[in-house]
C-alpha cells in the first residue's frame, strides 16, 4: 500500500492522518495485537511513505489512545489488563460521580450529554458497535466537560481515551454486537433524569453505582464471541441473554 506524497506542506496532514486510519483498522482488526510494537520503519515500508509520517501518525493515535509511547521506546498497542480495567472504573466512579454533582449544583444542563444518549439509542437500533462506543465516550466525555472543572476534564480524558480505544480493539475484533449496552442504555438515562432533576447528591451516588457495576462485567464482556445466530428470533435470545450484563463501558 502507497500513499500518494505532494511537496506541497499543505499533502502533509493528508498523508499523517490517511496513515493513522489504515494503522487505526490494522489494531481493530486484530492485525495489530495489544501491546504489540509499532516499528516506524516496516509500517514506513509497508505503507510507502516517510517514516516521519508514520511517526506523526502514531502521535495521532496517541492523542486518541490506541497507542502508548515511552521515551526511547517504540510505541506499542494499549494493553490493558482486567485489573487495569477494573482499577479505571474505580476511579470512573469517583470522577464521573462529582462531575454529575457539580452539573447539578450548578445547572442542570446536559443538552451534550442527552444529544450522546440519543446516539447510542440509534447506535443500538442500527446494531453497530463502532458508532455506539463513539457515542458512549462523548456521553462520558460531555458530563465530565460540562461539570466545569477542568482539572476533572483533564484526568477523565486520561483514562477515558485508552479504556475506549481498548474496548474498542477487542470489540470490534471478536465482532460484538450492540446488544451488550441494551439494557444500561436506561441507566444512562437515569443519570440525565437525576442531574437535570437538581438532585447532587443522589445523582453523583446513582453515577458510582452505576460505573463501578459497568466495571464489573466490562473486561469479560469485551473478551466474548457472540454465538452464532441468523434471523430476528436468534438476535432476540442474545438480547435477552445479554439483558443483565453491565455495557462494555
Amino acid at each position: 500500500m502507497a500513499f500518494p506524497v505532494s511537496s506541497e506542506d499543505s499533502a502533509e496532514p493528508l498523508v499523517k492522518h490517511t496513515v493513522a486510519d489504515c494503522l487505526r483498522k490494522e489494531i481493530a482488526s486484530g492485525g495489530l495485537r495489544p501491546g504489540a510494537r509499532i516499528v516506524e520503519g516496516t509500517w514506513a515500508r509497508k505503507f510507502g511513505v516517510a517514516q516521519g509520517s508514520i511517526r506523526e501518525a502514531i502521535n495521532l493515535l496517541a492523542q486518541d489512545g490506541f497507542v502508548t509511547k515511552a521515551a526511547g521506546r517504540s510505541a506499542r498497542v494499549v494493553n490493558l489488563s482486567e485489573e487495569d480495567v477494573l482499577q479505571t472504573f474505580e476511579l470512573r466512579a469517583i470522577l464521573e460521580g462529582l462531575a454529575a454533582r457539580l452539573i447539578a449544583q450548578r445547572t442542570g444542563e446536559v443538552g451534550p450529554v442527552e444529544e450522546a444518549l440519543g446516539m447510542m439509542r440509534q447506535a443500538l437500533r442500527n446494531e453497530r458497535p463502532g458508532d455506539m462506543l463513539d457515542a458512549d465516550l462523548r456521553f462520558h466525555l460531555e458530563m465530565c466537560r460540562l461539570s466545569g472543572n477542568r482539572y476533572l476534564l483533564e484526568h477523565a480524558r486520561k483514562i477515558l481515551l485508552p479504556l475506549f480505544a481498548f474496548a474498542r480493539i477487542r470489540i470490534l475484533s471478536t465482532g460484538q454486537d450492540t446488544s451488550v449496552w441494551g439494557k444500561d442504555i436506561e441507566a444512562h438515562q437515569r443519570m440525565v433524569d437525576l442531574i437535570k432533576d437538581g438532585q447532587p447528591d443522589v445523582a453523583e451516588q446513582y453515577v458510582r453505582h452505576a460505573i463501578s457495576r459497568f466495571g464489573q462485567s466490562a473486561y469479560d464482556n469485551w473478551e466474548k464471541k457472540p454465538a452464532p445466530a441468523s434471523g430476528g428470533r436468534a438476535r432476540k435470545r442474545s438480547a435477552r441473554r445479554h439483558e443483565d450484563e453491565a455495557p462494555a463501558t
